[in-house]
């Protein structure tokens, strides 16, 4: 091997091993300091808004900074009580309905079993008693396996649930807590964002500095046009479902619409938490028009998400649709659902730094001949 080559493996090695500890670190970083992530993150997002406050109506910063958090709460306040207004009203009308359509199950439950499962059980109680003592005693035996395997299942997954409800009351301060902490951080970081900026300015080099403001700026851009993206993939799927409940003639058909919507966020599995209950629920109590359009309506959504979330990322934040489709693919396989979500991602944070050029410096430090 010559030494020019010796030298690029070297340097190969540096970039390889300042990633790995660089990554190492943000994670170590990030797993104790995440509350001031978060408030970073809120302050990006505010700042342009804060800028507004200060400059067109000659506000304080601190004052704009307390107003946009405010404004900030109030929002999030404001979308909680409307979906606790929602689901009181809907918790009044299945208290309303639900008793009658019991009823109704109930029946359907008993003529299934009156129809279908008590001839089976005779075929099967007949069948058994044709065979033989040792069969008997083995089919008897695979029988009561089965039972015990599913009474254990149950129970586990009682006591899980029970078990789950204290440590989710005993972390609730610490949860708390962090809001507290990521708020505070919010309005300290918003309010010195450019004097915090200037000191990182004068504290890294300049090549550091022009870079890391190129990324920065690279994914300010991607990161808004991947909510512009997400926003009207949402409101492609309110609108569908909201004309479907309409066409099925569904009560709150906009609430129900504006609230599967907002699942729809949820990776992979997000329209399906509301869709497959309701349709199993509609199938066992009788309604088998509302259930098969209910069905219709599911796969309906399910295939215009698969079709249209590729090229809608892909025009927002400027990917092509082949690459936004590959990173969702991986990132299932990597990560599963959540991996839906971070594939994308993640291909927007290697996205820009090709276009800002800091791969391409990589590439030219690892390229260099070094000394002769």
């Amino acid at each position: 091997m010559s030494l020019k080559h010796v030298y690029r493996l070297i340097r190969f090695i540096i970039v390889l091993a300042v990633i790995t500890v660089s990554l190492i670190c943000l994670y170590y970083l990030a797993r104790y300091t995440y509350p001031f992530i978060f408030a970073l993150l809120i302050a990006f997002i505010m700042n342009p808004f804060v800028n507004t406050l200060e400059e067109k109506a000659n506000f304080n910063r601190a004052f704009a900074v307390f107003l946009s958090l405010l404004l900030v709460i109030t929002t999030i306040i404001g979308i909680l009580t409307l979906f606790v207004v929602e689901l009181i009203n809907g918790t009044t009308y299945l208290a309303d309905h639900i008793p009658s359509n019991f009823k109704s199950l109930i029946l359907f439950l008993q003529e299934l079993i009156s129809e279908k499962i008590t001839p089976l059980y005779e075929k099967l109680a007949n069948m058994i008693t044709r065979l033989d003592k040792t069969q008997q005693d083995l089919v008897v035996d695979h029988l009561q396996g089965m039972g015990q395997d599913i009474a254990s299942t149950g129970a586990d997954v009682i006591q899980n649930l029970l078990q789950s409800i204290p440590s989710t009351l005993k972390i609730l301060p610490s949860y708390v807590t962090t809001l507290l902490f990521s708020l505070l951080g919010t309005f300290f970081i918003s309010k010195d964002w450019y004097k915090l900026k200037n000191t990182f300015i004068k504290i890294m080099p300049r090549q550091v500095s022009v870079s890391s403001g190129d990324v920065l700026r690279g994914l300010k851009a991607a990161f808004f046009g991947f909510i512009k993206a997400q926003f009207t993939l949402i409101t492609i799927t309110a609108i569908i479902v909201l004309i479907g409940l309409l066409v099925l003639k569904v009560k709150y058909a906009v609430t129900i619409a504006i609230i599967i919507g907002i699942v729809d966020l949820l990776p992979y599995l997000g329209t399906g938490i509301i869709f497959v209950p309701w349709i199993l629920y509609s199938f066992f109590t009788g309604d088998y028009h509302l259930s098969i359009g209910l069905t219709i309506l599911f796969m309906t959504v399910i295939i215009q998400r698969q079709l249209m979330e590729p090229k809608v990322l892909s025009t927002n934040i400027g990917l092509h649709p082949l690459a936004t489709l590959i990173s969702l693919f991986v990132g299932f396989q990597i990560a599963g659902f959540v991996g839906l979500l971070f594939g994308p991602i993640a291909l927007v944070v290697i996205n820009t730094l090709i276009k800002t050029g800091i791969v391409n410096q990589l590439f030219l430090y690892v390229k260099g001949d070094g000394p002769n």
